[in-house]
């Protein structure tokens, strides 16, 4: 860092007119980023370039003579006049891993910051997403689904390591000093003051990452019975693997999962083999059953909705014994296709 440059201060009003759509997507670009950090935009570059290995095309992408000219036109701007090169745009990915390369006090507070603001701006989303059209919101929930994942791995990266070792060996190879970088990621995963979290067998977990946690287990099929589905059900199993077969029994009350939803998805995640079925009517608990009669099975009780996991406090639990369901699992097998 730069000691002759003062970090800008981090509000609300301040990131959203850093944030810009390029190639789809919301990025925010070098420049603005090193102001944050206190560094010049020379320095900050060349802490990215000495750690280049990390930042690959999703999370970092050089801007293309056009794109700049756009952006140059869109907002009026000649700001990065006489730069010997185009600017680099950064996802929201690679902003995260920015905190594994920026180091210092400066660099946590600011961190710490960006990620609440980003949080903050999630929540309004989720809050409101009645005010986006469908597949607008389809893409915004992938992407915020994406993002929890790449959080969940990078934390637990920490946590196989024991805190009395200075540094850690991060998943790329490279060393990071795990206070500092724990106590980002400690911050933003406080369940007595975040949203987004739940009990999964009486521990906190982000409730994103919990439900990912469950579907990970499968190898065969997973069923899915939960009669207020919605658009989010669908975007939590995005990354279940293709040999995996889902089922969502449900009877939609309240319509909440619209046929274009799903289209949008199926064609989004050609590979996830996910069908619909009613419920039948006779269920008023959430169940996730993994492996279905098989050595592997695992019946999970969810207190909420996995469309509304993390908005209020709720629990899953593990069933103890499976086997008091299978008469009513066998009946939801025999049930008809759900017509949206």
């Amino acid at each position: 860092m730069n000691k002759d440059i003062v970090a800008a201060e981090v509000n609300a009003e301040y990131l959203k007119g850093l944030i810009y759509q390029i190639r789809g997507i919301r990025v925010m670009l070098d420049a603005d980023l090193a102001k944050i950090y206190g560094y010049s935009t020379k320095d900050f570059n060349r802490q990215v370039k000495n750690n280049i290995e990390k930042f690959e095309q999703d999370f970092m992408f050089q801007l293309t003579d056009e794109e700049c000219e756009i952006l140059r036109c869109k907002n009026s701007t000649s700001s990065w006049g006489g730069r010997r090169y185009n600017p680099h745009a950064f996802t929201e990915q690679g902003i995260y891993m920015l905190m594994t390369v920026l180091k210092g006090d400066r660099a946590i507070q600011q961190s710490k910051a960006l990620i609440r603001l980003f949080k903050q701006m999630k929540d309004y989303i989720v809050d409101n997403q009645s005010l986006l059209g469908q597949r607008e919101y389809l893409q915004l929930s992938l992407q915020t689904t994406e993002n929890t994942r790449d959080l969940l791995d990078l934390r637990k990266s920490l946590s196989a390591v024991d805190d009395k070792v200075a540094n850690i060996i991060d998943t790329l190879g490279n060393v990071v000093t795990k206070s500092e970088l724990a106590n980002i990621m400690l911050d933003f995963s406080n369940p007595a003051i975040r949203r987004g979290w739940l009990i999964l067998n009486g521990q906190p977990v982000e409730s994103d990452a919990a439900y990912q946690q469950i579907y990970n287990l499968a190898k065969k099929t997973i069923f899915v019975v939960d009669n207020y589905i919605g658009l989010k059900t669908l975007v939590l199993l995005k990354d279940v693997p293709d040999n995996v077969n889902i089922t969502i029994f449900s009877d939609n009350t309240g319509n909440r999962l619209h046929r274009a939803e799903f289209k949008d998805f199926c064609r989004e995640y050609p590979n996830v083999n996910v069908s619909l079925h009613t419920s039948g009517g006779i269920f008023h608990d959430r169940y996730i059953v993994i492996d279905y009669k098989t050595p592997d099975e695992k019946i999970f009780h969810c207190g909420s909705s996995s469309k509304d996991g993390g908005s209020k406090v709720t629990t899953i639990t593990a069933v103890a014994d499976g086997a008091i369901y299978h008469q009513v699992i066998d009946l939801l097998l025999n049930n008809p296709v759900l017509t949206l």
